[in-house]
């Protein structure tokens, strides 16, 4: 694994193998990700290729039952962008959430809003959120 640092601050890897995954979901995320949601591919733009702190980001990946945002495998993180077409839906969103989790993940939310208004936000959110539950301070 390559080391990753977030403003002078290594970033401990945490990958979780063997993710449970329900096959016939792959061709319903397939869908998702040609389906140009406008806030999520704003997002993929900033994100992909490594070009954010060289963090590999998945789009509309299977986790279980469910298909998630993104999902940044090297730290075992969930992004979802909600609002609009993705609102928190109360008890779904609450026991899919709490299923991510129960697998070891993290969930970090981000609003469409900020997607579409102040990216700069979204990006320096996201850096202070690894920062604080993955940064290693020597």
């Amino acid at each position: 694994m390559n080391s990753i640092s977030i403003n002078g601050i290594s970033i401990l890897q945490c990958p979780k193998p063997n993710l449970p995954y329900n096959p016939k979901l792959k061709e319903r995320a397939k869908a998702l990700r040609y389906a140009e949601n406008l806030p999520e591919v704003l997002f993929w733009i900033q994100v992909t290729k490594n070009q954010f702190h060289g963090l590999d980001f998945d789009r509309q990946r299977v986790i279980g039952n469910y298909i998630v945002d993104f999902y940044v495998r090297q730290l075992s993180l969930v992004i979802e962008i909600d609002g609009a077409s993705h609102d928190f839906d109360g008890d779904y969103d609450e026991r899919r959430e709490q299923y991510l989790i129960s697998l070891g993940l993290k969930v970090y939310r981000i609003t469409v809003v900020d997607v579409l208004k102040n990216m700069d936000f979204v990006l320096i959110g996201l850096e202070n959120y690894i920062i604080e539950n993955y940064g290693v301070r020597l």
